[in-house]
């Protein structure tokens, strides 16, 4: 059975959550590091540290990424999990101390439960302290406590969402080699499955009704949207047991965003900080382009299984919780 994430030996997943305030943060750690990338596609991206995962960057490996709501306060999260690392003499070694290397990247959650409930650095060490290689918790925890999807109309038109996880094996020559991806949706836009192209959840077409409608469409219509169309993010980690350079894992992050692109519709837009990571972690040979078709269908399954898995919170309805949702 799938682990999710922590199918790639060496990665750690661990959550905090605030059920009360609807926020939370989540920390995946790599802690005999990891050779890392970054795509950064959506235009309202928060994050601290991605410039270590440029390739002429002198740091060779990060500890961990941390994803957060709390919109830049969640920064505060990674300042924990460092912390958290510090004490396990984890780090960029300098000589006098050892500097754990945390990229972060947050998300807007403000708008449902507490706007003064943010993910502090207690939270983030409570996170990391937390993270093992057991099979990811998914649905609205850590990170995806306060998440929600298709908000093209406002908040009270809105569905829950949250994290999910998935793994795709290659196969063939290729045997041996995986990729796993994480993702926290928080997006303007519609959830599909990318095989059958039907939209799982999104904006609903009115406040009172489960019927969904189709953000891409209306988007094409109207001059001006209403509402939280402009604080959304989704937020992805993928990681691979093959080992690549910091050029190759740059390039899996690239190759990851597919999936993004391919289950979340509109996508990348002026309103999204989408972020996607990568970790390679191991020894497995696997070419990049092989390992960026599996990142994009994990990336999808995990996209899908982050609003399946999502419950009714906060009074926005969640598929988990909310059958009669009438699908398109």
């Amino acid at each position: 059975m799938s682990k999710g994430l922590t199918d790639i030996d060496g990665i750690l997943v661990g959550h905090a959550s605030d059920f009360e305030g609807l926020t939370g943060c989540t920390a995946i750690l790599c802690p005999r590091g990891a050779t890392a990338g970054v795509d950064v596609r959506g235009s309202a991206a928060g994050a601290a540290e991605l410039e270590v995962m440029n390739p002429l960057h002198v740091a060779s490996h990060v500890h961990g990424v941390v994803l957060a709501g709390g919109s830049a306060f969640g920064l505060e999260a990674a300042s924990g999990v460092r912390r958290f690392l510090e004490k396990k003499d984890i780090g960029f070694p300098t000589g006098v101390a050892k500097v754990p290397i945390v990229p972060c990247a947050i998300l807007f959650d403000l708008a449902i439960g507490s706007a003064a409930a943010r993910p502090t650095r207690e939270m983030g060490e409570a996170a990391a302290a937390a993270a093992s290689d057991g099979p990811v918790k998914e649905g609205a925890v850590g990170a995806g406590t306060g998440l929600t999807v298709g908000k093209l109309l406002g908040m009270g038109n809105a569905m829950k969402s949250g994290i999910g996880s998935a793994t795709v094996w290659l196969d063939g020559e290729l045997a041996g080699v995986r990729v796993a991806a994480l993702a926290a949706v928080n997006a303007m836009g519609d959830v599909r499955d990318a095989e059958t192209g039907r939209l799982v959840a999104g904006t609903r077409e009115t406040p009172e009704s489960l019927d969904l409608a189709d953000s891409s469409a209306i988007l094409k219509s109207r001059s001006k949207a209403s509402g939280f169309e402009a604080f959304n993010t989704t937020l992805v980690v993928v990681a691979t047991n093959a080992k690549l350079s910091k050029v190759g894992a740059t390039k899996l992050a690239q190759l990851a965003s597919l999936g993004v692109a391919r289950s979340i519709q509109p996508v990348w837009t002026m309103s999204d900080g989408d972020v996607t990571f990568a970790l390679s972690v191991g020894n497995e040979s696997a070419p990049v382009d092989a390992l960026g078709v599996a990142a994009a269908e994990a990336v999808s399954a995990a996209i899908l299984r982050a609003v399946r898995l999502a419950p009714t919170m906060g009074g926005v309805p969640g598929l988990l919780s909310s059958e009669s949702i009438r699908l398109r």
